[in-house]
């Protein structure tokens, strides 16, 4: 607000502090009619299409200029801001600036040295480390900070909203738990620099190999390190305790893969050998590394999916699990923020 000299996108967005508006069964109506669901779900499956058969090894093109990202349900404004963001996305590059990816990823190494500076405290509690809870202050305190060194000067009023997502994204410090509430948090935080223009269309590989990759590294460390409860887990009967979209992302990596089917992630050898080039795989070992038992029985569900014959179908039923299973689960929903970038009010054609 004001009259400010420095040049302003021509559209000028109205950031704010998001919010939670799901407060009963009944709200979950008004979720999904939202811009916020249709931004969202659109992201997940431009994503899910963009790593289509790529392995995480693989090479891949990270933009350097500004283009808008074109997932389903962009809003107009969005699109017009974006294409203005570019000039000066190109600007910061030829001015020798790191890439917003590489800044993404040094976000997330900072959140890693945190862990080792932090270590777990002696109490008489198995799980749930109290040390977590002075990790996240420190997050709590920082987040703006870290998320204005990712997004460019003139956007730095979007900081305070964007953080918000990402303080969302790590678990909660009064329980002590992860699940796969804060893991869409991390997702609605990179939906959210897409839409602000910081990451762009050619970014799809980028976003999920190198920047969601190393998000999942640093929240199995988080879970590892001071023994995270799994929040709302469904035990035996859930997909896995903590993540789902690796598990969505990785059978898209595997589709028409030539060797590997999914009979196989049951095999130990082949998810030794492989494990490497697909989130899928690596999944599968870090769930066999936590838990000790029989596959079938720790992990009923994933057995069941590796009667599946083919990775198209995994990967379809696996998108209509989690809308089913996450997304319209009002447990995990309650908990999901609203503002300007993901608002609550019903898309508009």
């Amino acid at each position: 607000p004001g009259t400010s000299e420095e040049v302003t996108p021509p559209l000028q967005q109205s950031f704010m502090i998001p919010k939670k508006e799901i407060n009963m069964v009944s709200d979950m109506a008004k979720w999904k009619r939202s811009q916020a669901y249709a931004d969202y779900m659109g992201f997940i499956l431009t994503l899910n299409e963009g790593v289509r058969g790529k392995k995480l090894t693989c090479e891949y093109k990270v933009s350097e200029v500004g283009e808008a990202f074109g997932f389903p349900c962009f809003s107009f404004s969005a699109f017009f801001c974006c294409l203005f963001v570019g000039f000066f996305l190109a600007l910061q590059y030829f001015l020798g600036e790191e890439r917003p990816i590489e800044k993404l990823v040094a976000l997330l190494n900072t959140l890693d040295r945190w862990i080792d500076e932090t270590p777990p405290v002696d109490q008489p509690s198995r799980f749930g480390n109290k040390a977590f809870r002075t990790w996240y202050a420190k997050l709590d305190q920082e987040a703006e900070k870290l998320v204005a060194t990712v997004i460019p000067k003139h956007l730095a009023d979007a900081a305070p909203e964007v953080a918000v997502y990402l303080k969302e994204s790590v678990g909660n410090s009064t329980r002590i738990d992860y699940g796969t509430g804060h893991e869409a948090a991390f997702a609605a935080f990179l939906c959210c620099l897409c839409k602000i223009g910081v990451l762009r269309v050619d970014d799809q590989m980028a976003i999920v190999f190198k920047v969601f990759n190393r998000y999942l590294e640093v929240m199995r460390k988080l879970q590892k390190t001071y023994r995270m409860e799994p929040a709302g887990s469904q035990g035996v009967w859930g997909l896995d305790d903590f993540q789902f979209l690796p598990f969505i992302w990785g059978s898209s990596q595997l589709i028409d893969h030539p060797n590997l089917e999914p009979r196989h992630f049951v095999d130990e050898k082949v998810v030794n050998e492989n494990h490497k080039d697909f989130m899928f795989l690596e999944c599968i070992l870090f769930i066999t590394e936590m838990k000790t038992g029989p596959f079938a029985e720790h992990s009923n569900q994933l057995w069941n999916i590796s009667a599946v014959p083919s990775w198209s179908k995994v990967n379809q039923g696996l998108i209509r699990m989690y809308k089913a299973e996450c997304l319209e689960k009002f447990p995990v929903i309650q908990h999901f923020k609203f503002g300007s970038l993901l608002p609550i009010q019903p898309v508009t054609s």
